[in-house]
């Protein structure tokens, strides 16, 4: 080789710098972990959007049972109470208590292609409360409870979550 004499420094004529192969290793694996990192973060983002998206129809399931409920007549001096005649598939009525319990399941308006539709349960209670229990004659109102169960799966393990709604009913006849 023939060297170019330089005043600031000697160099070959047809060397050149190249990286190493331990520097390419790991070039390698550090992009491997970032974007290993970056991939998990958008798995994880899209399972808790689909989450957000289950409870929210969870959510709007429970609403409407409740103003089902709402939209009944109820009237304590008379024998009208459409409260605990809600469209539900069992009914048990406790007189001790008065408490009506009974369930429905419906679909949740989730988008899903294909026949794999998640469905949830709607607990639905519906209990005479008592406010004051002093007066006479004493204030009565109906505090009615919906709990939504429903299934999400994540990570290969099936959980079950519950939307929970509760309201108080008035008397209509006063």
């Amino acid at each position: 080789m023939k060297l170019i004499s330089n005043p600031l420094r000697a160099t070959r004529i047809g060397s050149q710098s190249a990286f190493t192969l331990v520097e390419v290793i790991l070039a390698i694996l550090i992009c491997g972990v970032v974007f290993s990192g970056v991939l998990r973060c958008y798995i994880q983002a899209a399972q808790r959007a689909q989450w957000a998206g289950y409870s929210m129809a969870a959510q709007a399931l429970a609403i409407q049972q409740l103003e089902q409920a709402r939209s009944g007549v109820w009237e304590p001096s008379g024998t009208r109470n459409e409260l605990t005649n809600l469209n539900l598939i069992s009914r048990v009525y406790t007189a001790s208590t008065k408490t009506m319990r009974g369930y429905s399941i419906s679909v949740l308006d989730v988008p899903i292609s294909g026949s794999n539709a998640v469905t949830a349960t709607n607990f639905v209670t519906v209990r005479m409360v008592n406010l004051n229990g002093t007066t006479n004659p004493a204030v009565l109102v109906q505090m009615v409870q919906v709990d939504t169960v429903w299934p999400f799966q994540a990570f290969g393990k099936n959980q079950i979550f519950t939307n929970t709604l509760a309201t108080y009913v008035a008397p209509d006849d006063r």
